[in-house]
């Protein structure tokens, strides 16, 4: 029988072993390790007698994560050649975890393991001591844990090969990780919908917005995020309806609801009143009564508002000559 390693990675010493009518040549590997990405070993596996033989793999060693051993069904014809795939897995944590951190202990980070082909049916044209569990043939190979750093795919190709170059700059990796990741989610810490609670004061100041008011968190996101559309549309009907619907969060209906209709309905009552050449005689003229500059604010909401907030937006956002009725009506 005779294993190759097909994807060797390092170093290659090879040896060769007789045994009976089996013939193992081996090439000792190195295989590299990094937490948290499997790696896969492929071996070949020829069987140079002319028994076909039903095999089994064995990875003996001291390695602290998992070994998966995978072989073509196991069954090797005489002559013929199957190919197993040694899959390795390593916690991400390893170099983090509560042990590798201990004072005075070091976490190990090379193994050296065996490979073990084992018959599983004893063939009888090879004799009656040939049991299950026979030992057909074995070879040693090493995996080193080492640590994946970004920085070697900016560095030459003769630079990735030196171990050493890649733990060192590891170190560097993890102490810029945190600000570079910061870095990159900037933009969320600039957002008022996604931002840290205790930077919200900090946007509010930007834009303006006045904190004294209790509003609630998920209030504050949405008011703060449009401050400045609220302050472009500022004693305007359009920009009252959009700061009542950011604190209440009452729908903006469509503009082909009538005004009557919507969730939240500002109507003006006043007219024009006598102006001549435009003013049309029983329709559009008043004399003696009206209320210049008045509107009426209705509020169709399924739950309580907060009547005396909802009249301190009203002030603040309507034009001071103007006038007000608010009225809160409970839809279900």
């Amino acid at each position: 029988m005779q294993l190759l390693e097909s994807s060797v990675n390092n170093g290659v010493s090879a040896w060769k072993r007789e045994q009976d009518s089996l013939s193992l040549v081996s090439a000792a590997t190195r295989l590299r390790l990094c937490p948290g990405e499997p790696s896969e070993l492929v071996v070949q596996i020829t069987n140079l007698s002319a028994h076909t033989l039903h095999i089994y793999l064995q990875v003996n060693g001291q390695f602290p994560g998992r070994c998966f051993t995978d072989v073509e069904g196991g069954e090797l014809p005489a002559s013929g050649r199957i190919e197993a795939v040694l899959r390795f897995e390593l916690a991400a944590n390893f170099f983090e975890e509560r042990s590798a951190l201990t004072p005075g202990r070091k976490n190990v980070l090379d193994y050296q393991q065996v490979l073990q082909v084992y018959a599983r049916t004893p063939p009888v044209e090879l004799g009656p001591d040939l049991a299950v569990g026979t030992l057909l043939a074995e070879t040693g190979f090493s995996l080193h844990i080492r640590p994946d750093s970004r920085y070697l795919n900016y560095l030459p190709t003769v630079y990735r090969e030196v171990d050493l170059i890649g733990r060192l700059l590891k170190l560097f990796e993890q102490a810029f990780d945190p600000s570079i990741q910061t870095l990159e989610l900037l933009w969320a810490y600039l957002d008022p919908l996604t931002t840290p609670e205790t930077l919200l004061p900090f946007l509010a100041y930007w834009v303006g917005w006045p904190s004294h008011i209790p509003w609630s968190l998920d209030q504050q996101r949405r008011l703060i995020r449009r401050a400045l559309e609220i302050y472009r549309w500022r004693g305007t009907r359009r920009g009252l309806r959009l700061y009542l619907h950011l604190y209440t969060n009452l729908p903006l209906d469509t503009p082909e609801t009538p005004e009557s209709e919507k969730h939240i309905s500002i109507q003006e009552t006043f007219s024009q009143g006598f102006v001549l050449d435009s003013a049309r005689l029983g329709e559009t003229t008043l004399l003696g009564g009206g209320r210049p500059f008045h509107f009426i604010v209705r509020l169709r909401a399924s739950t309580p508002q907060d009547e005396t907030l909802i009249r301190t937006i009203i002030e603040q956002e309507k034009p001071a000559f103007c006038t007000y009725e608010l009225y809160l009506e409970e839809r279900h």
